[in-house]
């Protein structure tokens, strides 16, 4: 319970952040990335201060691991803000659910995991739900590329934001196993944050006091969202708690309706449905898996 109480309360945060990141109008994403990551790290510092486990957070011997890492996922991030900036907060958090489907996707094609009809199947109808929700903003198909306004930039960054973070997860999946999750947070924060810094030159925009504190405010929700993401998993099994991420579909149509003002369309919430579920099927079948290897290694064993 403490585990699922933990992972709600990280999607709260989250969906909190990416409010915060969506009524910065006029910010520019790359110091909109700057601010998420260089002020996420001060939760993470405090926190892993008070474990003591603060220097060892910053020793690793996978430098150049972690920087392409940091690349990949900080090129998701511009992704992910650039879609939020330009789509109603529920359509922008329901197409990210596409990223698990990437992941299972990559992991066939680059990693050679055997995955079976199941979850090709679920993958199959999870895209489609995705293409549901984009559906009426995919005025290119209709009107060609002259026709293409914001919101179908919007959709098709956040939708190209799945495949890169997508990416980006496989690549911890083979940094955790001999790294720290504090080392892969905090060197992915400082990356990151350099990348943003890098954009200056194209132009930032002078922030009022008022600004200032809310884009730091999302830093920090964004730092406080990740311990409070890794401290989840202590306490429960991924397979457990990882349903509980689509939470923030409706968390997300309640903010984006009381604070933006944004009615979910029809096609949302059905896309949303069908993706929701196909993500539900995917992890109840990698925890069936997962079982199924367990009991293997038990009947191989020696003892």
């Amino acid at each position: 319970m403490l585990g699922i109480a933990l992972k709600v309360a990280s999607v709260f945060v989250f969906v909190g952040m990416s409010a915060i990141i969506k009524s910065a109008e006029g910010v520019p994403v790359g110091q909109l990335v700057f601010f998420r990551s260089a002020f996420a790290l001060m939760p993470v510092m405090i926190f892993l201060g008070v474990r003591r486990e603060l220097i060892d957070g910053f020793k690793t011997t996978r430098l150049a691991g972690h920087i392409l890492r940091g690349v990949m996922g900080t090129s998701g991030m511009f992704l992910i803000f650039f879609g939020l900036t330009r789509l109603p907060l529920p359509e922008a958090t329901t197409i990210h659910y596409a990223t698990p489907l990437f992941v299972v996707i990559f992991s066939a094609v680059f990693l050679h995991e055997k995955i079976r009809a199941f979850r090709w199947t679920a993958v199959l109808v999870g895209l489609v739900g995705v293409v549901i929700i984009m559906w009426p903003r995919l005025t290119v198909f209709s009107g060609g590329t002259e026709a293409m306004g914001p919101e179908t930039l919007g959709a098709l960054s956040a939708f190209t934001a799945c495949a890169v973070a997508a990416s980006a997860q496989l690549m911890v999946r083979t940094l955790v196993k001999t790294e720290r999750s504090a080392t892969v947070v905090i060197y992915f924060s400082i990356v990151s944050a350099a990348i943003g810094l890098m954009t200056i030159p194209f132009g930032w925009v002078p922030l009022g006091p008022a600004e200032f504190a809310i884009l730091v405010g999302a830093g920090i929700a964004g730092g406080l969202g990740q311990i409070l993401l890794t401290e989840s998993y202590r306490h429960a099994e991924i397979s457990t708690i990882a349903p509980f991420e689509y939470s923030s579909m409706v968390l997300s149509i309640l903010v984006g309706l009381i604070v933006f003002g944004e009615i979910p369309t029809p096609e949302m919430l059905v896309g949303g449905t069908i993706v929701v579920l196909a993500g539900i099927f995917i992890i109840y079948r990698e925890h069936m898996l997962g079982i199924d290897r367990t009991k293997s290694r038990k009947v191989s064993s020696p003892a």
